[in-house]
């Protein structure tokens, strides 16, 4: 069974599918994280200003703006820049791959993502 993580670590999730997001909240929360989730890219950056969060699970494909958009904003915005931003998509081709390589993001999970990869994703940034 996985472990809480060593200290809380706020993490901010970013999904248009409510019940993945509130799933993935609630797994967060068994880990002893902080959770905050919001549906939309267009809440995403307000949201992480008003959370400040350690990390960001943000879906790609998002109505309004995509979590490419999102991440490009947060990585231009001097008050995120120890944000930990992780692509969390169902899209996994190549090319996609590449442009969150190009929107600065730390990591790029598949969804659904392994649970004991993520964890153990999480837990190398806290105890890092």
């Amino acid at each position: 069974m996985m472990q809480g993580l060593p200290e809380p670590l706020k993490v901010l999730v970013v999904e248009d599918n409510v019940d993945a997001a509130n799933s993935l909240g609630e797994l967060l929360e068994l880990w002893q994280c902080q959770v905050s989730i919001v549906f939309n890219g267009n809440d995403a950056v307000p949201a992480a200003h008003h959370f400040s969060p350690d990390v960001v699970l943000l879906d790609i494909g998002l109505p309004g703006m995509n979590g490419y958009e999102v991440a490009k904003m947060m990585r231009a915005d001097p008050s995120l820049t120890d944000t930990i931003l992780v692509a969390m998509t169902a899209y996994n081709q190549d090319e996609n791959r590449l442009l969150a390589e190009g929107a600065d993001f730390d990591r790029y999970f598949v969804k659904p993502p392994d649970l004991n990869s993520l964890h153990d994703f999480l837990r190398a940034r806290q105890c890092a």
